[in-house]
């Protein structure tokens, strides 16, 4: 399991996630370890735009990125769906890997796996820790996908990311307190090793 803070560290085991509209940290912070950019839709949909989006992904060498994300609409497959796959073949011909956000109502028949490289589990809190997710994390194994869980700030989601079969998770806790979560964070990880669950 990799973690990507919002927040660039110095910790080998910890990568980033940056986002469109909130970037504001170094190349050297983050471009020798695992790193994604994500479309800031949750954060901020006001200021996205397709065009703004894949210009700024035009800035960035590759190196070490594990993806970037389509845009979305939280908790809606059907509005994700409509609003991604235009995008997905524009991201990847940048020569990045893209991510698909798996939403609420989505279902391993009406994925379109050969257009994306990783499953990106977004959605409701609910959704993302039910079955149906569950579901669609073993479809996207089975296809050999990247599988990342977004929203990930707790042990006991980390662990269940974990027990799913995701390959990475994301988080915000490090940003909103270095000094405190960093070690925290850093725990979590060394648990994960130390504790292995079988997937679902």
């Amino acid at each position: 399991m990799i973690y990507l803070s919002g927040k660039a560290t110095k910790e080998d085991r910890i990568g980033t996630i940056l986002t469109f509209n909130g970037y504001n940290t170094k190349r050297s912070d983050y471009i020798d370890k695992p790193w994604a950019i994500d479309n800031g839709c949750f954060a901020q949909p006001s200021k996205y735009s397709d065009e703004k989006y894949l210009e700024f992904l035009n800035k960035f060498d590759q190196r070490n990125c594990l993806f970037a994300v389509a845009p979305d609409v939280v908790a809606d497959a059907v509005a994700t769906k409509e609003r991604s796959l235009p995008m997905l073949r524009q991201i990847r011909s940048l020569g990045f890997k893209c991510a698909y956000v798996g939403q609420d109502g989505e279902v391993p028949r009406t994925v379109y796996w050969d257009e994306f490289d990783c499953l990106f589990i977004g959605g409701s809190t609910e959704w993302k820790l039910s079955q149906y997710a569950g579901d669609l994390i073993k479809a996207a194994k089975e296809k050999n996908k990247w599988v990342h869980m977004g929203r990930v700030n707790t042990w006991q989601r980390i662990r269940a990311a974990s027990v799913l079969g995701c390959d990475s998770a994301d988080g915000t806790c490090i940003a909103f307190g270095p000094d405190k979560n960093t070690p925290i964070v850093l725990g979590w990880m060394t648990k994960l090793q130390q504790q292995p669950f079988l997937q679902l």
